[in-house]
């Protein structure tokens, strides 16, 4: 089978810009108190968000700041983990549609843009023809927020495409990727659904490269949909804490690079991991809950591995979806017990969304973005304190670094409709 490099990375999210930035933060622990969003028009009990810090002024009618003007970036050196000059991908096919001005898009495409080019940059792809690069990206509501201003008379109306729907086009005009623009709504799996489609598109030969992520900006009927299930927690994400109350959203994207070992090595790129193997299921249990049993979720880490060509006994780091609700993170525990049994509590595992808060279409991508990041460093930053561990929920949330130098790193991301994803990476460092 065609072994998958992943060559270059972008972030966005309530941390700031940059994997540079992300990897900092990471390392820091650095959770805090979810934001209360700006929006006087938002009737919840908890109008609460994790919302990407301002950089420049946001267009008038938007939540959320715009990037700053694209010639005022800062060349970074080359060698620099995830920031190298922005630059644009290739020579555009002929008939490729022209890119929108960045303030007339709403902020989930600016965040895709963003962490888009800043991962084709990372990636060097100025020598690969736009004609053989795609674009796949996965968001639940993409820029939704937008539909609703526009109903409130505050942005002119919405025409063409659904909103939601339109970040891999608009990452795709912009940088002239020619081979496909494809949008995922596997609401918070879209994004490792969006990656396993791009590997099996670059091992079907219909690109070269493929450009894979996932984005979400706040709208209003997101916090107002999990105000009403009760979902959201009060203040942080606590994710496997006994005490943890629920999930806390946030804004942001993610991009990586993918394309062939042989590719990349041909154009002498940096490869950050291999993605080795992907497996999903569905647990058509419920709209919105997970099966307690967790055995669908099981089924997709086999899956992964056996692709993979690995044993539950060579995984040495589990990024698990862990958005802190009571039923999600006791139904992943019972699936990771079932694949790993007695040794999941010697396992590392990464808790980044009590860090990030849940990127849910985006929430794969960062997944992923980490565990490519700790092999390229060879260690797993520690996670946030957990103030009293749930012994309903046996795993290892080591606060110091862990030390990484080879194995399998495993990224979970599951989903409303039972949508369940797992992706298999190897890697050392680099």
């Amino acid at each position: 089978m065609t072994e998958i490099a992943i060559t270059g990375l972008g972030v966005v999210c309530r941390l700031g810009r940059g994997v540079e930035t992300f990897w900092a933060g990471v390392r820091a622990g650095a959770t805090a108190d979810a934001d209360r969003v700006p929006d006087p028009d938002l009737k919840v009990p908890l109008p609460l968000y994790y919302l990407v810090p301002d950089e420049d002024p946001a267009p008038e009618g938007t939540v959320g700041p715009g990037p700053g003007p694209r010639d005022a970036v800062e060349p970074a050196p080359q060698d620099a983990v995830g920031s190298a000059p922005e630059s644009t991908v290739g020579p555009a096919p002929q008939d490729a549609v022209a890119p929108a001005p960045r303030d007339s898009v709403g902020p989930a495409t600016r965040y895709t843009l963003e962490a888009g080019l800043e991962a084709c940059a990372d990636a060097r792809l100025d020598t690969v023809p736009g004609s053989r690069i795609a674009v796949v990206m996965g968001s639940s509501v993409g820029d939704a927020r937008q539909v609703e201003l526009a109903r409130a008379g505050q942005v002119p109306p919405v025409a063409d495409a659904s909103p939601p729907f339109t970040l891999a086009s608009a990452l795709a005009a912009e940088i002239g990727a020619g081979a496909g623009a494809v949008n995922l709504s596997n609401a918070c799996a879209g994004s490792g659904y969006a990656i396993a489609m791009g590997a099996e598109m670059i091992r079907s030969g219909e690109a070269d490269v493929v450009v894979a992520g996932g984005a979400e900006a706040y709208s209003r009927v997101t916090v107002a949909a999990f105000n009403q299930m009760g979902a959201l927690a009060p203040d942080r994400p606590r994710p496997f804490d006994r005490d943890r109350a629920g999930v806390v959203l946030g804004e942001g994207a993610g991009v990586v690079v993918l394309e062939s070992a042989a590719h990349a090595r041909a154009r002498d790129a940096r490869m950050y991991a291999t993605l080795a193997g992907s497996g999903w299921s569905c647990d058509a249990a419920h709209p919105t809950a997970p099966d307690p049993s967790g055995a669908q979720a099981g089924r997709a880490m086999r899956a992964a591995l056996a692709e993979a060509g690995a044993g539950p006994g060579e995984v040495r780091l589990i990024v698990p979806h862990a958005t802190g609700t009571r039923l999600n993170d006791s139904t992943e525990s019972a699936a990771m017990g079932a694949v790993f049994g007695d040794r999941l509590g010697a396992i590392p595992l990464h808790n980044l969304k009590a860090v990030v808060g849940h990127l849910a279409g985006g929430a794969g991508v960062l997944g992923t973005v980490l565990a490519a990041l700790c092999f390229h460093h060879g260690a797993v930053p520690g996670n946030p304190p957990t103030a009293a561990p749930d012994p309903g929920c046996p795993v290892r949330l080591p606060t110091g670094e862990t030390e990484l130098s080879s194995g399998v790193a495993l990224v979970n991301a599951y989903a409303f409709g039972g949508n369940n994803i797992s992706l298999a990476l190897t890697g050392a460092p680099s």
